[in-house]
């Protein structure tokens, strides 16, 4: 998916561009609206192509708000809201999609505020199915204001850090669950690394890092050995290990952990030789989430390794350059005791990590004791 995320103001993109053309169908009060955000300086992500836009992202936090819906009213808090989320048919399959997905969460995320929550007509099926999957839930129906252009219900989806769905780890994304006993070290040739995950040696700044990782997709795929992974399984944390291959330089001071992410699903290709799946499902599997071309595809898959896994991973974020924890810093604290394939890290040994990378785990990690909440319908 070739561009990228560009943060840009409402009075630079142009209402004549097709992309807007359904919201204006459906909003009868759109261009207004968006005239107003442009007269006030308000900026969007916008992801674009040769043919135009193709992605559009506004956020913007409503303080002490009161939501009404059809049978009840949503009690006065700070919330954010999406206020516009819309992604164009001719990227679909192109991950665009998540990437949105994941500029709104790393968005919230960084906030002091619980709860964000978009609108969507209950005929948008697939961007329902999208934010189904990162968690949203549906809360009620918003009341018919007017005299409505289209006849269908317009729903409220909503996602609150004190109830989090940790059941997959995209529906917790961007937070890590508190609940697993064992996480580990996936350490990849730092040729491969940054190929696969280019924005982890950016500097550590929000927008460098939303504009790179959404447009690169945050669900990526490794290709490797059982070995490397060891007795981890879907939905154990790792952290992605940088293996220096400069010659003349010591490893150690070098070779280091550049961010963590969840394992979502394991697929073992072949086993002691024989395939347990044919060339055409691997690369459907693998799809357009590794750093791999179909012809790279197809010469791992033939070569001569007794066996071969993918490995499945939702990127959750990265400590940046300057904060990368090198393997020196990792071993005088006791935390790089083996090779990295047998290292097995507590949740105390992964938080210490994750503070050693300038992050504050309390904004990774949610403490479960904190109060649970949840809609009652």
């Amino acid at each position: 998916m070739a561009g990228r995320f560009e943060r840009k103001k409402f009075s630079d993109c142009s209402l004549e561009d097709r992309f807007f053309d359904s919201l204006k169908e459906d909003y009868p009060e759109f261009c207004d609206w968006f005239s107003k955000k442009a007269d006030a300086g308000e900026e969007a992500f916008v992801f674009g192509d040769d043919m135009g836009i193709c992605a559009f992202v506004y956020l913007k936090e409503n303080e002490n708000e009161e939501i009404k819906l059809v049978d009840r009213v949503l009690p006065k808090q700070n919330r954010i809201k999406i206020g516009t989320l819309k992604l164009e048919e001719r990227q679909q399959g192109q991950r665009l999609g998540e990437g949105a997905i994941g500029i709104v969460l790393w968005k919230w995320q960084e906030s002091n505020v619980d709860e964000i929550y978009l609108t969507v007509y209950d005929y948008h099926k697939e961007l329902i199915a999208l934010i189904e999957k990162f968690g949203f839930v549906c809360a009620g129906e918003l009341p018919k204001y007017g005299t409505p252009t289209i006849n269908h219900k317009e729903l409220l989806y909503i996602k609150n850090k004190k109830s989090l769905d940790y059941s997959n780890p995209h529906k917790s994304f961007p937070y890590l669950s508190p609940d697993f006993t064992s996480a580990g070290v996936l350490p990849i040739y730092d040729y491969y690394h940054d190929r696969l995950l280019p924005y982890s040696e950016l500097k550590n700044t929000s927008q460098e890092f939303w504009d790179e990782a959404a447009g690169n997709g945050i669900t990526k795929m490794f290709i490797g050995s059982p070995n490397q992974i060891g007795g981890l399984c879907e939905g154990s944390p790792i952290f992605m290990y940088r293996k220096c291959t400069e010659k003349g330089v010591p490893a150690t001071y070098k070779s280091c952990i550049t961010s963590f992410a969840t394992i979502t699903k394991i697929i073992v290709v072949k086993k002691q030789y024989r395939y347990l799946i044919n060339e055409n499902e691997y690369k459907r599997l693998c799809g357009n989430k590794t750093i791999f071309s179909s012809e790279e595809l197809k010469r791992i898959y033939m070569t001569s390794r007794p066996n071969l896994v993918v490995f499945e991973f939702v990127y959750n974020g990265f400590f940046g350059r300057g904060n990368n924890v090198i393997h020196k810093r990792l071993k005088e604290n006791n935390l790089f005791e083996t090779y990295p394939y047998g290292i097995r890290y507590s949740l105390d040994d992964f938080s210490k990590i994750i503070e050693m990378g300038g992050k504050n785990v309390q904004n990774i990690i949610i403490d479960k004791s904190r109060t649970r909440w949840k809609y009652n319908k």
